[in-house]
């Protein structure tokens, strides 16, 4: 198997330099060093995203958009900053088509109950994949019980790669969307984007990419990806939970009715009619999370500071070596065996539940997730209840591969 990172640089990566600006690693659970693999699911926050929250709260908390007075100029100053930053970060066109969400789930459904009962109809087919994540089933479920749309779902081998000629086969005149992960939070293989957009767009469907998986992890440029809509959330991207990111272009969401109303998503008001804000901020009702926003902005900063390229080449290192030590242990199973795969490893284990992998592990002060991942199509498809996942942040080291590998070991002391 081969990483799509492999053409990264080498660095000097200092990554003890990089752990000590987590608080989080200064302790100890269960009388053990930390050992954290579950930065898939959620990833640790740096100190500079914690003190630059406590700072916006201590010092300049106000609500923003509203007020003529100081502290909320300055605090809509330093929001609307972030979306600049955000545009900048992927390369969007305008800050027009960056509109803060909660996080990725309520960036699909916006696009889904917004975009999709608006454009959709009886017939109209969307596509997802085999790997997709349940906030990127559900919401085009519900809209299929509500508009008859057909959901069609393109394929996976038993390695987990991506099948794309038979995606190419699922789509026709009648495919009006395609909804699929950038890299898949259960397996952590990287899907043809660039490909799977092009064949899309060759007969007239819209994409929408899940790139949580793939935000922290390597360069994400929507315009070089032609991506029509592309969402992720904070809180994996080492900044606050409750704040996510949906982008999409700019004459998409000019013809898409707002998905909530309230304030600051209206120009005026009266019982007799209502006319919208100008975009972004007509998908955005309501107080945001304007903490969470200004968090986000110093998340960027950090990943910004290190260098996503330098990111992605440490996280490449340690999933060759993950690979490596894991053949060691007897009786793994490794589910995650695409050919193209980011820092994402599940698997499981002869005479060991997921559960009590996850459990055992936890008593060396060693985090994994154990489950079906949000992922239940998926864990079907491999005749499996649930999976042991390691999952990589830019603060793991080797020896955190080593005591993961130490732990399965005594796993298998215990249950063989």
């Amino acid at each position: 198997m081969t990483s799509m990172l492999n053409s990264l640089p080498q660095t000097n990566y200092n990554v003890e330099e990089i752990r000590r600006d987590f608080p989080i690693f200064e302790q100890e659970i269960y009388g053990k060093p930390l050992t954290f693999l579950d930065s898939g699911a959620s990833a640790q926050k740096p100190r500079q995203v914690i003190e630059r929250i406590s700072d916006y709260y201590a010092k300049e908390y106000a609500n923003i958009h509203r007020g003529i007075y100081y502290l909320s100029q300055l605090g809509t100053q330093k929001y609307e900053a972030v979306r600049e930053q955000l545009k900048d970060f992927i390369n969007a066109r305008s800050s027009k088509e960056i509109v803060f969400v909660r996080g990725a789930t309520e960036a699909i459904n916006l696009v889904a109950q917004s975009w999709g009962r608006t454009f959709l109809k009886e017939g109209d087919e969307v596509v997802l994949s085999q790997m997709e994540h349940h906030s990127n089933i559900v919401p085009w479920q519900m809209l299929r019980d509500e508009k008859d749309i057909v959901l069609r779902i393109s394929p996976i081998d038993d390695r987990g790669n991506f099948l794309f000629d038979d995606y190419e086969k699922l789509l026709s005149e009648k495919t009006k969307l395609v909804a699929i992960t950038h890299i898949s939070n259960a397996l952590g293989t990287i899907t043809p984007i660039r490909d799977i957009i092009r064949a899309a767009h060759q007969v007239g469907a819209l994409v929408l990419v899940d790139g949580c998986q793939a935000i922290p992890h390597m360069k994400v440029d929507v315009q070089e990806l032609d991506a029509d809509f592309y969402v992720f959330s904070g809180h994996k991207m080492y900044g606050p939970t409750g704040v996510g990111v949906l982008y999409a272009r700019e004459r998409l969401l000019e013809a898409m009715p707002p998905y909530q109303g309230g304030g600051d998503m209206i120009r005026s008001v009266s019982f007799e009619k209502t006319i919208y804000n100008d975009l972004p901020h007509k998908f955005e009702a309501g107080t945001p999370n304007i903490a969470g926003g200004i968090g986000l902005g110093a998340a960027i900063d950090y990943i910004n500071a290190i260098g996503l390229d330098a990111i992605g080449a440490h996280e490449e290192r340690l999933l060759d070596y993950a690979r490596e030590r894991l053949k060691e242990v007897k009786g793994l199973n490794l589910i995650s065996r695409a050919d193209h795969m980011g820092g994402i490893l599940s698997f499981t284990m002869d005479h060991a539940h997921p559960h009590d992998i996850g459990t055992i592990l936890d008593q060396d002060g060693i985090a994994i997730r154990a489950g079906h991942h949000c992922a239940q199509p998926l864990m079907d498809f491999f005749d499996v209840s649930a999976t042991a996942r390691a999952s990589l942040g830019l603060y793991n080291t080797m020896e955190d591969i080593d005591r993961l590998v130490a732990g399965l070991e005594k796993v298998n002391r215990i249950f063989a």
